[in-house]
């Protein structure tokens, strides 16, 4: 029998959220809304994660009825540098979760309260090695805004049920992680935020089945991997799925990420805590990642997985420094100005380990497009740095139907052809996208793996092959579309043709006798 306690959990952690959600965001615009309600979730597992961690320690000491949340605050600050090193952050016991939520309903000054404690928490870690990873996280979350309610009283009101909301939902025990409760439930938020969000939902979120085939074709062979990088990452979803494919501990150095978008960065450190991924095991910039990256000492990266922004503006040509950086130089031409793709492309391949994979979510145009980009598009083949172009179904993204691709980028590829895979039939309809099925994914990274050509769905292009096509890179280009029009039997359908003029006639016949009869009447 097959055990659905994991589903029930999560069906019923999801069902809380919603209802949260639902009762709260009534004042607040629902994309706007999840800051406060993942705010109070990072809140509370923190707190949690703090209490249990102190907890554990004075019980394997033989305290066993010792509670830190009821511990007084002045005997308390007597650890606080411990903890901040070896947690990364420090909350008195009077500041925990649990505490500030018991009092809530009778805090006049709720909004001020909260404001503190978040102040002490992005304080407690300063001057420490974990000081990048908290500074700020709490920026969005506004305990003064007017969108939680005109006065202080609503406002309170409004973040008291909030508290209580997130308080009542059934996380578990940070330790337990049985379904990854605070995971699971951030990535149930961004999904359900995102699809209601158009554009600018799918701008901070690449769907989870998008995400765990990037992260299979990277990790083909492998059980576990150095480093994960992602240049343009978003919430962080992409760079999670390592370890989630991969199993427990298989990242062994680390998550690194570059996100130009302050809400969005916040959001990703937010993530990488829920997702129980200490300070130390991850490195979250904030900054334009073609102009001012910021991991030089970090690079190469065993796998890099992306969604960058599709065809937007950079710097290019009009910042001279560019065309002689290492990263866009052996190219010899800059992607164009309103086209930043193929930077994001060129960034990535120069940061990729020798061993290591690219996997990258593309916008479609740039595998056609003369100019620079095909110039870029040439580099990469006569460098037989292109290992792969699969083209994916339309609309699995949130905000847009656009069918993009996948490039995977190697350095160490075994042989000089290019396979082209042909995905855009491998889904399924699910409310208003389309889906990638565990079966949809199989067929894709086996033929992957595998380098098969099948007919009407992945061909192994020559270098020759692809010289011949101007580096046209289009996945239709290699991989014939099955016709999938009714086969017509022309001599059966003469057969039914002749037949049918036949009865035809003998119609006629009678139709004329008829006509004759009724005139020899008249």
């Amino acid at each position: 029998m097959i055990d659905t306690k994991k589903e029930q959990e999560r069906d019923e952690l999801h069902r809380a959220i919603w209802a949260i959600a639902d009762e709260l965001r009534g004042a607040v615009d629902g994309w706007d809304f999840k800051n406060y309600v993942l705010g109070t979730m990072f809140y509370r597992y923190i707190s949690e994660n703090l209490t249990n961690y102190i907890n554990a320690g004075e019980q394997e000491a033989g305290n066993g009825d010792f509670n830190y949340a009821r511990m007084s605050d002045a005997d308390a600050e007597e650890a606080r540098e411990g903890l901040v090193e070896e947690k990364g952050f420090f909350i008195l016991p009077s500041e925990l979760f649990c505490n500030v939520n018991s009092a809530a309903d009778n805090d006049e000054n709720l909004n001020e309260t909260l404001e503190r404690v978040f102040n002490h928490i992005e304080a407690s870690a300063k001057g420490s090695s974990s000081e990048s990873s908290f500074a700020g996280l709490f920026d969005d979350f506004d305990v003064n805004s007017n969108k939680l309610g005109s006065t202080v009283a609503k406002r309170n009101e409004r973040l008291a049920k909030l508290l209580h909301g997130v308080a009542n939902m059934n996380l578990g025990d940070v330790k337990e992680h049985d379904i990854d409760a605070f995971g699971d439930a951030y990535e149930y938020l961004m999904t359900m935020y995102a699809s209601g969000a158009g554009k600018s939902g799918g701008e901070f979120f690449t769907p989870a089945d998008v995400s765990e085939l990037l992260t299979r074709l990277g990790t083909v062979g492998k059980t576990e991997i150095n480093k994960v990088y992602d240049p343009a990452c978003g919430s962080g979803s992409l760079l999670l799925k390592a370890e989630k494919v991969l199993g427990k501990d298989a990242v062994r150095n680390g998550f690194y990420g570059q996100e130009i978008n302050i809400t969005t960065y916040n959001l990703c450190r937010i993530n990488m805590f829920l997702h129980d991924v200490g300070f130390d095991h991850f490195d979250i910039a904030c900054e334009d990642t073609l102009t001012a990256p910021q991991h030089w000492d970090d690079e190469p990266f065993e796998l890099i997985v992306s969604n960058p922004p599709y065809s937007i503006k950079w710097a290019g040509d009009d910042n001279p420094l560019l065309i002689n950086d290492p990263r866009f130089s052996p190219a010899g031409v800059l992607a164009p100005k309103s086209k930043a793709d193929l930077a994001f492309i060129m960034h990535s391949l120069s940061w990729l380990a020798t061993g290591g994979t690219a996997a990258i979510v593309c916008f479609p145009g740039i595998m056609y497009r003369g100019g620079a980009e095909q110039k870029i598009r040439k580099y990469l083949i006569d460098n037989n740095y292109i290992d792969c172009i699969i083209q994916l179904p339309s609309n699995l993204f949130f905000g847009t139907s656009i069918a993009t691709c996948i490039m995977v980028l190697k350095k160490g590829k075994l042989d000089n052809k290019t396979l082209f895979i042909d995905a855009s039939s491998e889904c399924i309809k699910v409310t208003n996208n389309n889906k990638l099925t565990q079966a949809n994914m199989d067929r894709i990274v086996e033929t992957f793996a595998n380098r098969t050509e099948e007919a009407h769905f992945s061909h192994l292009a020559s270098y020759e092959e692809i010289e011949e096509n101007s580096y046209n890179l289009s996945v239709s280009t290699y991989v014939e579309a099955e016709d999938t029009r009714e086969k017509i039997d022309i001599v059966k359908l003469n057969a039914e043709i002749k037949e049918i003029v036949a009865r035809e006639q003998v119609l006629r016949d009678e139709i004329d006798k008829i006509i004759a009869e009724i005139e020899v009447g008249v």
